[in-house]
């Protein structure tokens, strides 16, 4: 396919002609499709559709599959600048690490922050993320300029804590309120953004918050993402307040319904997994983000059974949607698969299908994207296939969950217009974005006060190093020295990175 450049790729119509289209019925050949002002406009068989538009020249793609581009079901976009000061540390580091760093944000940080997670999540694959809310102190349209700009489809929450969790002080819950119609009112024309609105965990926001919420995001159309049953002392606090398991209190309060966005939702009992067949609320499965810094994972294969919408999440974890999708498929087999005997664990087209339709439908996008069918935005991607990981080909899902990586993504289009080529925008200067990042993290970081529990893999390595010298038989083993001070505090931001590197 050497003669394809990006030009052939740009205009207002486009008929494209790949050697696989995955369409809802299965992965079809010789089908062509037709993009016209962002939307599919027909996908059939190749000589129906070149005969129905005489008047376009078929862009011919071999060796290309044209697939759904990826949802990413949970994210924190102004979270990028943390990246692996996260790493190897224990549960509810949003405390420690995340809400210092968003409030350390300004705005020209936050943009940087949210268009370097933007990009990323371009360079694997992902055509939608739903961001579950910043607590920079900036405007949120500052987030939602960063994704316009940088050309993906975002459902934008709107925090709506007015309680204190610990991590700052209660609110005035008619001030929370009145910012919440006016988020959901502010992108009516933006095709691109789809304001929704976020509350950070059960415990952040009074009873009548949540319940009223639930009202606002159900009469517009749209989510409230909400981080329910993650963490075993999130589950206790739950239970010591209120008596009530998180997602028993949700219920409890009204806010329970198809309108929610449970992200992670691992520690479910029987009686909970029922709640959500009831209620007919969405689940992000975020598989890499419960390896990661998890108490669990969640029982996906059984949202699956029980037809409980869900869709797959990063939390911010890495952006990448082929990874992301091996993930769901391999922390099921492990956590589940193994233990029952069961070597399907969902088959490929279970994964491949969360990570595309199901995630565009639990982020409340399931009318708009997800889906190589007329009517949908042409949110796609173009895969080269031909390649030695996806040769010979039997069953194209399980290879693209297996195999598939964001090395093979050719193009990158949301609402039909190219955003990535070959891994870059051609539109706008990713490179210096991303220098630009390097040159504010550090300060941000600085600023933040971040408290980590373990230092950085380098420094572990050093306290764990066996001397050469053989101890003495008179000596008893020394405990182990506690970290130096530099260990637990931010990486020293003269060094050229972060993580320790020398």
């Amino acid at each position: 396919m050497t003669d394809l450049t990006p030009d052939r790729l740009r205009g207002d119509a486009l008929l494209l002609v790949p050697d696989v289209t995955l369409t809802p019925d299965g992965p079809l050949e010789r089908h062509a499709v037709l993009v016209r002002d962002g939307v599919f406009r027909d996908v059939g068989p190749v000589e129906r559709i070149v005969r129905t538009d005489p008047s376009l020249t078929p862009v011919r793609l071999p060796g290309q599959a044209l697939m759904p581009g990826f949802v990413d079901a949970h994210h924190h976009l102004t979270q990028s600048f943390g990246g692996a000061l996260a790493f190897g540390e224990p549960s509810e580091i949003f405390r420690r690490v995340w809400v210092p760093l968003e409030r350390a944000l300004d705005e020209e940080s936050a943009y940087v922050a949210a268009k370097l997670a933007v990009l990323e999540s371009l360079r694997g694959g992902f055509t939608t993320v739903a961001e579950a809310g910043t607590r920079a102190t900036v405007d949120v349209d500052v987030v939602a300029s960063a994704g316009r700009d940088a050309g993906i489809r975002c459902v934008l929450g709107l925090v709506c804590d007015d309680a204190s969790d610990g991590t700052g002080p209660d609110t005035d819950p008619q001030a929370v309120l009145r910012a919440a119609e006016q988020h959901l009112a502010r992108y009516g024309g933006d095709d691109l953004i789809h304001p929704a609105l976020a509350v950070s965990v059960p415990e952040a926001a009074t009873a009548h918050t949540l319940a009223a919420t639930a009202r606002l995001a159900a009469e517009a159309g749209t989510v409230v993402q909400i981080h329910v049953n993650e963490h075993l002392v999130a589950v206790e606090r739950s239970l010591v307040r209120h008596g009530l398991r998180p997602l028993e209190y949700l219920h409890q309060v009204g806010a329970l319904g198809p309108q929610l966005l449970a992200a992670h939702a691992t520690l479910l009992t029987p009686a909970e997994v029922t709640l959500l067949v009831d209620s007919g609320a969405a689940v992000s499965y975020n598989p890499v983000a419960s390896a990661w810094k998890g108490n669990a994972v969640a029982p996906a294969t059984t949202f699956a059974e029980r037809g409980i919408r869900f869709g797959l999440g990063t939390d911010g974890t890495r952006g990448d949607g082929f990874r992301l999708a091996d993930a769901a498929e391999f922390a099921q087999r492990l956590t589940y698969g193994l233990a029952s005997g069961d070597s399907s664990c969902g088959a490929g087209w279970t994964w491949w299908e969360r990570a595309t339709a199901g995630g565009a439908d639990a982020v409340g996008l399931g009318a708009c994207t997800g889906r190589i069918t007329p009517g949908a935005a042409a949110d796609f991607l173009l895969v080269d296939i031909g390649g030695p990981e996806m040769q010979p080909s039997w069953d194209l899902p399980w290879e693209l969950v297996r195999h598939g990586n964001r090395d093979q993504l050719t193009a990158v289009f949301v609402a039909g217009r190219l955003r990535l080529w070959h891994g870059w925008p051609p539109d706008w200067d990713g490179p210096a974005l991303v220098r630009r990042a390097a040159e504010l993290a550090p300060h941000v970081v600085r600023r933040a006060g971040v408290t980590r529990a373990h230092p950085t893999s380098v420094a572990a390595q050093r306290r764990t190093a066996v001397p050469h010298t053989s101890p003495s038989p008179l000596t008893p083993p020394s405990p182990l020295a506690p970290a130096p001070s530099s260990d637990l505090t931010p990486p020293d931001t003269t060094a050229p990175g972060l993580g320790g590197r020398r």
